[in-house]
């Protein structure tokens, strides 16, 4: 067996009877010093190892082929009229998606961007394909052309006053002219406007009648509007409650809704025999919609579109009418427009831990107004936004098996004059490389060893000082010893 002494003899901290020990101010006042400062220490050691430390680097983007990317936007359109309001995607692959619905809502807003009513729902504008094949002119003048005067007093004199909208120099409205006319004849013929007087059939000329036009929020041509007595509502702006014609545009297909929209109507002055087909009734039917109320749209929702260089565009379309580009104005305002999901609060707050500035520039765009004086000199604009998108994707220890992304963008707007239609295109463009961030893990080893390095470290130094400072004041008691001799 190892005696005791034996093992006394490895002890590395050798003590010195308390007899033989003295002591000090000096050393007290040292010892004081030494313990705050260990403590100050090892709280800024603590902090360090308690802080969330992140690495960021730039890494090449490993997205699948074929991921697609989610676009969110609220934009309001001070002057494009929700009846044709229409979003569109296209891409450098060939992508082509006209007129989304599905995941796109629209509110009519007057010019001071203010909803003027609930969702609006025009459905998909129909492609008309039946304008029938009457000769021009053989029918003669069968509808009345109205004036903003006349429009005023007709439409409070019959219960049911159609009108068309329409442009001299538009090609879907000379197809329809002759339809029109034979229908309006044939009305006129069947509903006597001084025997029976509960319809007219009338036409107005746009391009004569500008502010007429205005008035009722005409954009696309031809526009057939259906006009109830009593229902309009007349105000500062003119505002009149309406309903628009989609259906086919042969003469056959107009008298058969034109019968329709009498027949609810009471007859009270004359009794005349009239002919009523109860098909032609539901033709009327699944052919009106709500015209616009105002001659503004806010355009809320997302499309999903893939990743790679595209366009979204906002512009006025149709498959069955004609539009004055010069009377097309593209003004908005971008209340939201960002890619990628948008993060939950709590997931967010705990990245932001990482990376605080994350997030900050995701909406660039927001709350900016693009708007041009319609004028002479700035019609035909078309507003393009150039967008530069940039991945970033964030490691945390916190959701260990998820992977969160967040996409921030810089943005250049220009107008340009074109002779085409009006739009307003967002043209996006994703890079190539994403940033990549990554929290740094903290060694709980490497922690303890920092610690004891500050113990050690300053006992060490402190023991230092205290020699010196006790070699000093022995040396300085010597020599006043050795002066008083």
């Amino acid at each position: 067996m190892i005696s005791s002494a034996k093992l006394k003899s490895v002890d590395f901290y050798r003590k010195i009877p308390r007899d033989l020990t003295e002591a000090s101010l000096s050393g007290a006042g040292l010892s004081i010093l030494a313990a705050l400062a260990m403590m100050l220490l090892f709280g800024m050691e603590l902090s360090n190892y308690l802080s969330v430390s992140a690495s960021t680097s730039i890494v090449v983007d490993k997205s699948s082929d074929g991921e697609f990317l989610r676009i969110d936007f609220n934009l309001s359109f001070p002057a494009l009229s929700c009846e044709f309001a229409s979003v569109d995607v296209n891409d450098v692959l060939g992508t082509n998606r006209l007129n989304i619905t599905k995941t796109v809502r629209k509110y009519s807003i007057d010019p001071n961007l203010n909803p003027t009513g609930a969702e609006f729902h025009p459905g998909p504008i129909p492609i008309v394909n039946n304008h029938g094949d009457e000769g021009e002119g053989e029918f003669g003048e069968g509808s009345v052309l109205l004036t903003g005067a006349s429009f005023d007093k007709l439409s409070h004199q019959f219960p049911v006053l159609v009108v068309n909208f329409y442009a001299p120099w538009c090609p879907w409205c000379n197809r329809l002219a002759p339809s029109w006319e034979k229908a309006s004849k044939i009305i006129r013929e069947r509903y006597d406007p001084e025997l029976d007087g509960r319809i007219l059939m009338g036409k107005v000329d746009c391009t004569r009648e500008i502010d007429l036009c205005r008035r009722h929020h005409i954009q696309g041509y031809p526009s057939i509007r259906i006009f109830r007595k009593g229902s309009d509502v007349r105000d500062d702006h003119g505002h009149h409650e309406h309903e628009s014609y989609y259906g086919e545009r042969d003469a056959d297909t107009l008298v058969s809704a034109m019968q329709a929209l009498v027949a609810p109507v009471p007859l009270e002055t004359h009794n005349v025999v009239q002919e009523n087909n109860n098909s032609s009734g539901q033709t009327a039917e699944t052919a009106k919609r709500p015209a616009p109320l105002t001659s503004g749209c806010r355009i809320e929702g997302f499309v999903r579109v893939k990743k790679v260089p595209g366009t979204l565009v906002i512009t006025a379309h149709s498959g069955a009418h004609s539009f004055d580009a010069s009377q097309i104005n593209v003004s908005h305002v971008v209340s939201h427009l960002s890619f990628g999901k948008k993060l939950n609060e709590r997931i967010l707050r705990d990245i932001k831990r990482l990376t605080p500035h994350l997030g900050e520039s995701v909406d660039r765009l927001r709350g900016s107004a693009y708007v041009t004086n319609h004028a002479d000199a700035n019609a035909n604009v078309t507003i393009e936004h150039y967008l530069q998108v940039v991945k970033t994707e964030v490691l945390s220890r916190t959701f260990p098996e998820q992977k969160f992304f967040e996409y921030e963008y810089t943005a250049h707007s220009s107008l340009v004059h074109s002779i085409d239609i009006p739009a307003a295109k967002f043209h996006f463009q994703l890079s190539p490389m994403q940033v990549l961030v990554e929290e740094n893990p903290k060694s709980f080893s490497h922690f303890i060893t920092n610690v004891c390095a500050i113990i050690g470290g300053v006992f060490t130094v402190a023991g230092i000082l205290e020699s010196i400072l006790q070699n000093t004041i022995s040396l300085m008691k010597k020599v006043e010893l050795g002066k008083q001799f």
